[in-house]
């Protein structure tokens, strides 16, 4: 299937979704304290992208039941709400769409609830760290396999592994769209498959284990975790090429 590439119209369209979704984000994060609850992180969360004219994107899609994913400590992605109330130490991903006029907007942050080890500050910079050295690295007429494998280097740099069987993605009139951009090389060769072109708009979210690289879905059919049962941390930007480098969508 071949990657879309955008016009300079439907990327301002895709930046609206995306400002949304940063917004969102950004309302939410000042929130995460000690004794709110998921589920009420999630209605506000839903609640903040409607009064901004969107629709949660999320809630719905592929029948996940929420708008916000809210991924606790070990849950690394696609964390369902519920009535747990945060505690002094955890970490928790959000990671929020939206929809507008018909675009769709995404993003992704990991934050720590009060005072959190010094590990898991390490783990979250990871995550951080990788995505923005990711933007910074990509370049119009770069294979996206060359990209992936920048990023597994990156992140096994930092003594951490990517989270396999998940992928950033095209991003545009459907929430994945092509091309599949995996954090870690797949097959030997980074200089093989469909090069990034001015025009192609695209998520970016690095997940990081600590030491296993397996991903493992748990009872509820949607959170992920990593075999080996510990921390993870995720960060994801939304962007597009232009004048042959990527510019960041889901910012404020």
């Amino acid at each position: 299937m071949a990657i879309p590439v955008r016009s300079a119209k439907d990327i301002q369209k895709l930046s609206k979704a995306n400002k949304i979704v940063a917004k969102t984000l950004k309302y939410l994060e000042d929130l995460v304290k000690p004794g709110i609850s998921l589920l009420e992180l999630n209605a506000l969360g839903e609640d903040y992208i409607h009064s901004q004219g969107a629709i949660p994107a999320f809630k719905g899609l592929y029948g996940f039941p929420a708008g916000v994913c809210t991924s606790l400590n070990e849950v690394i992605i696609h964390g369902i709400p519920t009535d747990y109330k945060l505690k002094e130490g955890d970490i928790l991903g959000l990671d929020i769409g939206s929809k507008i006029d018909g675009w769709y907007g995404d993003a992704a942050v990991t934050v720590g609830v009060g005072k959190i080890s010094k590990d898991d500050e390490e783990l979250i910079a990871c995550s951080k760290d990788t995505l923005y050295h990711a933007i910074d690295y990509i370049k119009a007429g770069m294979r996206f396999k060359e990209l992936s494998y920048e990023i597994e280097n990156f992140i096994l740099s930092k003594g951490y592994v990517p989270l396999r069987s998940f992928c950033g993605h095209g991003l545009g009139r459907k929430p994945h769209e092509e091309p599949e951009i995996p954090n870690y090389l797949e097959g030997n060769n980074p200089k093989q498959g469909p090069k990034i072109r001015n025009g192609m708009v695209f998520c970016l979210e690095p997940m990081i284990c600590q030491r296993e690289s397996e991903a493992k879905i748990l009872e509820d059919k949607w959170s992920v975790t990593s075999t080996d049962g510990l921390h993870g941390s995720h960060y994801e930007h939304a962007v597009a090429i232009v004048n042959n480098k990527a510019e960041i969508l889901s910012v404020e």
